[in-house]
């Protein structure tokens, strides 16, 4: 463990030479403050391998829906009608940090794909910046949109989470997957 190590940095800059270079991550639903999952990006924040960069919206219109539970989900279908930029939140992790981000989202699961995503940061100059994002799998994210009627949010509030259920409270017999499989095949 390096100096740097030790007194973690809560606001972005270059890393230093020799150290491992960070990740810009636009989060949109329970990882963003306020929400379920933002405890694991504080946590990270405190060991030095995340910081908040700045709130933040997608460059172009993108489905963001509400699954089984409520959960949110980014669907990688740009231009489909029915979805608007989606604000969230922007920061910058470790590789460390990703690999956390990575686990949480099940990536390696085919729950969440980390893809690129344009952003454009608030007050900033209006450029769009590449960063990326977690998306929901491609395995079902078509299935998704039809299942949320082809209509998106353009920010995942309390308002629209209301009655989100905490991983740790659904039916344990059931996978993340199945559980997706039965949203969307349902008809309410």
């Amino acid at each position: 463990m390096g100096a740097a190590d030790e007194h973690p940095q809560h606001q972005p800059s270059p890393a230093p030479e020799g150290e491992a270079k960070r990740t810009l991550v636009f989060t949109y639903g329970t990882l963003k403050r306020g929400f379920s999952n933002h405890g694991l990006l504080q946590d990270l924040a405190r060991a030095g391998d995340a910081a908040f960069v700045a709130a933040a919206a997608t460059a172009e219109p993108l489905p963001l829906v509400c699954g089984p539970y409520r959960v949110p989900f980014l669907l990688n279908l740009p231009g489909e009608h029915g979805c608007q930029r989606v604000r969230g939140e922007l920061y910058s992790v470790t590789p460390h940090g990703l690999a956390r981000l990575d686990e949480l989202e099940g990536v390696s699961r085919a729950h969440y794909e980390r893809l690129p995503v344009s952003v454009v940061v608030d007050g900033g100059e209006g450029a769009a910046e590449e960063v990326v994002a977690y998306y929901a799998h491609r395995g079902y994210a078509a299935e998704m949109w039809a299942r949320s009627g082809r209509r998106g949010h353009a920010e995942y509030s309390p308002a629209v989470a209301a009655g989100y259920v905490r991983r740790v409270d659904r039916p344990q017999h059931l996978t993340f997957l199945d559980q997706i499989r039965v949203f969307v095949s349902s008809q309410s």
